[in-house]
Parts: structure tokens; sequence; C-alpha cells
């Protein structure tokens, strides 16, 4: 099958099924979210309404991807129906990321799936918290496997030529695995911008940003260069692909638009609400977040500059915190989908992901891809 680029326009998707509760969850669980502790409650539906490009037939195949449990976030509920053939849940890949897989046999039938979440989430802060204060970093760090796999190289990703030259340059004669994050972070977050005209989420290429001396992008650009001069000086680092589920609150107070909104009854439209994060890990202590990225959106939105006391305040808080109304969904890079998709491997998976008759619908284009993602925060 030759590549076409998503050359093909409007697409694929509406279904029926239903998955049991991921986590259950307690009545005390449902009544703790009180903003002010960080705890929030969303439901996060997703509906698809696919119409194959004029021309196309055969199988239809849709991706969709999940969201992990973790430490600050939970997934209490999923639900999913349409009309497809098959709909199954699996984490067979390299990053045991959980996927939506549904099917069509064809391309003529109505083609729906609409899949509900409930989510709760937790700011995570260990910064801000203080659970730094008495770290020591080990003489000799040593990483579990699952973790040394985020010093390797991607396709775009490298950590040797202009990236190991340029990290060195940035980290100098510091040899502290934080202090070297610290000094890497500050560097991304007061050199790199954030440029709207690159579509989508931006496809992290850090070698070609690093060599156009330019330094723009999008949040996958920014927060991939992050990751990258991290690796490429020894620590473990990863991006985070996800959405915005709604309004933010803490970083709210510098802008109302840069890190997500809501109406006043809390719901939102977050169909183009994909937004990358990053972590890097510390032995002896585990991960922590990172989102220098989120910087150049506040000071572009904001229209001020880098020394602004407010950017200020924004880039020191999002230096080992996380405001958690954002759900990820997987680690990814080079991704291999599962089943075995026609164009493989993704550069990410942060997008739903489909293909008729193995060619691929514009997933940066919802109204051509025909998706919509719709949240609302329980209050």
């Amino acid at each position: 099958m030759q590549r076409r680029d998503f050359l093909k326009g409007a697409a694929i998707l509406s279904a029926a099924g239903t998955v049991m509760p991921v986590l259950a969850a307690s009545t005390q669980t449902h009544a703790m979210t009180d903003k002010t502790c960080g705890r929030r409650r969303f439901t996060l539906t997703n509906t698809y309404q696919l119409v194959a490009p004029e021309g196309s037939a055969g199988v239809v195949k849709l991706w969709v991807p999940l969201p992990e449990n973790t430490a600050f976030q939970q997934v209490e509920k999923l639900n999913f129906s349409g009309t497809y053939q098959d709909a199954y849940i699996s984490a067979n890949n390299h990053y045991g990321a959980k996927t939506l897989f549904a099917t069509w046999p064809d391309a003529k039938g109505k083609m729906t799936l609409t899949l509900e979440l409930v989510i709760e989430t937790q700011d995570w802060e260990p910064v801000k918290s203080g659970e730094l204060s008495h770290y020591r970093a080990p003489a000799k760090p040593e990483y579990p496997a699952d973790v040394a796999i985020y010093l390797k190289p991607t396709k775009h990703m490298p950590v040797d030529g202009i990236v190991k030259q340029t990290a060195d340059k940035i980290v100098g004669k510091e040899t502290e695995p934080l202090k070297q994050a610290q000094l890497i972070y500050n560097w991304v977050s007061a050199n790199m911008y954030r440029d709207n005209d690159v579509i989508g989420c931006g496809s992290g290429d850090v070698a070609a940003i690093l060599e156009s001396g330019k330094f723009g992008g999008k949040c996958t650009d920014i927060n991939s260069v992050f990751v990258a001069l991290m690796r490429a000086v020894g620590v473990p680092a990863r991006e985070m692909f996800g959405i915005r589920l709604g309004q933010a609150i803490k970083m709210g107070h510098y802008s109302k638009k840069a890190f997500g909104s809501a109406d006043d009854k809390g719901f939102a439209d977050v169909t183009g609400g994909q937004h990358c994060r990053a972590m890097f890990y510390l032995a002896g202590y585990g991960w922590l977040p990172a989102d220098p990225a989120d910087v150049t959106k506040m000071r572009l939105t904001e229209k001020k500059e880098h020394s602004d006391p407010a950017v200020q305040a924004v880039n020191d808080y999002l230096f080992g915190n996380w405001e958690m109304n954002w759900v990820g969904f997987n680690y990814g890079r080079d991704f291999d989908l599962f089943p075995v998709a026609e164009q493989t491997p993704l550069n990410n998976f942060g997008y739903p992901y489909a293909e008729v008759d193995g060619d691929p619908v514009n997933y940066y284009e919802p109204k051509v891809f025909a998706y919509e993602y719709k949240s609302s925060e329980q209050r």
C-alpha cells in the first residue's frame, strides 16, 4: 500500500460495545472532589461518526489512545458502543499503551463509535510539596530496565550530534542530575517559542529544530527538545501524550486560556485540546513532571516577555509540578499499533488514528476525520 500522507478526507467512526469499569471507585472517592486539594473528576465523551472519502472502500480500522492509570490519574469508568463489527482493548505494544481498536468490514455503511470515560485526577506536585528537600543523588545511578529505555534515541530524538553538543553546552560542568534538569528546562523554556502555524502538536524532530536555529514549535516540539537533551546527558526522560480536560485553576490565575478552559458549568469542547507533557527520572527517587512547552504557550497567549514575573511564576511551577486538568495517554514514540497498521510506526500516539483500506485519515483535522471530544467536570 503506497503512503498517501493524509490526502484522503472525511473519515470513519461510530460503534457498539461496553467494557466494565477499569477501576472500582468508592463513594468516599466520588465525594473527594475538592479542587483546593488538587483532586478533580471529569467525564470525557468521545464521539466518532465517520464517512469515508469519495471513492474509498474496503476495511475500516480505528485505534483510540486510552488513559494510563497512575498516581495522578485513575480511570473510574470506561464504556463504548457503536456500529463496529468488532471492538476491544489491548496493550499489546512496546510501551504497554492501552488502545481501543474497532473495525468495520467496509466503508459503505454507518460507522459510529462513542467512548465515555470517567477520570479522577490529582495534581502531581512533588517539588511544590517538598518531596525532594532531602533527596541526594546516588554516586552511581542505576535504572530499572523499564526506565533505561528512555535513555535511547528515537527516529525524531537523536542523543548524539547537535543534540549532545547542545546539552553539554547547557549543563557545562554540572553533574548532579536534578541541577542538570533545571538548567536544561530553563534553557528550553527561555530559548524556545510557540509557533501556532505548526500543524497539530508538532513532530518533535529535535535535531531539525536545533539545526534550524529558530527553536519554534508546539508542545511536542518543545517538550521533545527537553527530553532529548536530558537523554543526551544520561538522564532518562520521556513525553506523555494526552489531552486537556477543562479549566486550569492554579495556572488559570496567570492565563485564562493558555492552560485549558471551560464554561461556568464545567463543560468544555476539548476536540483540539491534545497536549504533550514531559517527565524525567531521578535515580533513587523516581519520575518527576515538567512542561516547558506550556511556559512558551502562556508567554504567547498573554503577550509577555520571559522575564515577566507571571511567566517566571509559571516557569517555576512547571518544573516538578503538573496541574491535572489534563489526562495522559501514553509515552509512545516510533509507535507500532496493534493490530499492526498499514502506515507504521506512528511518530506518536496522542490522536485517534484510522485507516480506510490501509490509507490513513487526517487526524489533525477533526472535522475531516469526524470526531468530537466533550469534557464535563463534576461540580
